[in-house]
C-alpha cells in the first residue's frame, strides 16, 4: 500500500530499471481524474490488448473505444518491448475485482482464486497493455517479456514492495473473474513473478549474464618430423650403444 509515484518519479524508475520508453503526447495529465480515485496503490497489473499492430495498439489504448473511454492503462509494451507511455493517473484498466486477491495482494500473500467483483481496481493498481491478441497462439517475444518484468520490477522496487512476498505484480485474469490475460506469455503469472523477484536481488541496471559459448578443445598437435640431422645423430647413438653391448 502506498501512495502513487508522481509521473516524473514513475517514468525515472522505469528508465533507471532499462526500459525503453516512448512519451506520448500529455501522458502525464491523461486520466480519468473524477471518476473515482488514484491510490493508494498496491501493485502492478497485466494484461494483453487483443490487438494487432504497436500504433494501432498505442492509439486505442490512450484513446479508448466507443465502449470505455481511455486511457485504458499507464503503459503499452510493444513487441519489441518499447513501453509508450499513454497516461497517467487512473486509468480504466482493471475493473472491478476481488477484494480477497487485493488483501492477498497489499500482504504479499498467495492469491486466492478471484471470484468475486466488488472492488475498485483502477484506483489501487499500475497497469500495462501488452500488444498481443491473447489467442494462445500470437508469440510473446523474448524482449517484450523482459520489458514486463522490467516495467513491474521498476514500480516494486520505488515503493519497497517485494519484501514480504512476490504477488505485488498480477494478471488480469487473476484480479478480474472471466479474464483470460495476459494469455500465452511463457511461464505465465508466476513466471514473471519469479523474474520480478530475480531482479531484485540486483541493482536497478542488471541484467541477466549471456551464456557463455562453449569451450572448443584445441586440436592435437602433430608433432613436427625430425631433421635429416636429427635422424643421422639418433641413428649413431643406436650404433655406438650396439657396439657397448657387444663383446
Amino acid at each position: 500500500m502506498a501512495t502513487p509515484l508522481s509521473a516524473a518519479e514513475f517514468i525515472a524508475a522505469l528508465r533507471k530499471e532499462g526500459v525503453k520508453v516512448v512519451e506520448v503526447g500529455a501522458w502525464r495529465t491523461h486520466n480519468r481524474a473524477g471518476h473515482g480515485a488514484w491510490g493508494p496503490v498496491h501493485g502492478v497489473m497485466i494484461h494483453h490488448t487483443v490487438t494487432k499492430g504497436t500504433a494501432n495498439t498505442v492509439a486505442i489504448c490512450r484513446d479508448g473505444h466507443k465502449d470505455l473511454p481511455g486511457p485504458l492503462c499507464h503503459g503499452v509494451i510493444a513487441k519489441d518491448g518499447t513501453v509508450h507511455l499513454v497516461g497517467y493517473g487512473r486509468t480504466n484498466h482493471a475493473g472491478l475485482g476481488d477484494d480477497d486477491v487485493l488483501t492477498a495482494v497489499t500482504a504479499e500473500t498467495a492469491l486466492p482464486a478471484d471470484n468475486e467483483a466488488n472492488t475498485d481496481g483502477n484506483s489501487r493498481f499500475y497497469g500495462f497493455e501488452c500488444e498481443n491478441l491473447g489467442d494462445g497462439k500470437d508469440p510473446w517475444p523474448a524482449v517484450q517479456r523482459n520489458a514486463i518484468v522490467r516495467a513491474s520490477a521498476a514500480l516494486v522496487r520505488a515503493h519497497g514492495w517485494g519484501k514480504d512476498g512476490d504477488t505485488s505484480v498480477i494478471g488480469h485474469l487473476e484480479w478480474q473473474p472471466g479474464k483470460i490475460d495476459p494469455r500465452g506469455i511463457s511461464g505465465g503469472m508466476p513466471g514473471i513473478r519469479k523474474d520480478v523477484a530475480e531482479r531484485l536481488k540486483h541493482p536497478a541496471n542488471w541484467s541477466p549474464s549471456a551464456p557463455k559459448p562453449p569451450t572448443v578443445p584445441k586440436p592435437p598437435t602433430t608433432p613436427t618430423p625430425p631433421t635429416v640431422a636429427q635422424q643421422i645423430a639418433a641413428l649413431d647413438k643406436r650404433i655406438t650403444a650396439l657396439e657397448k653391448r657387444t663383446p
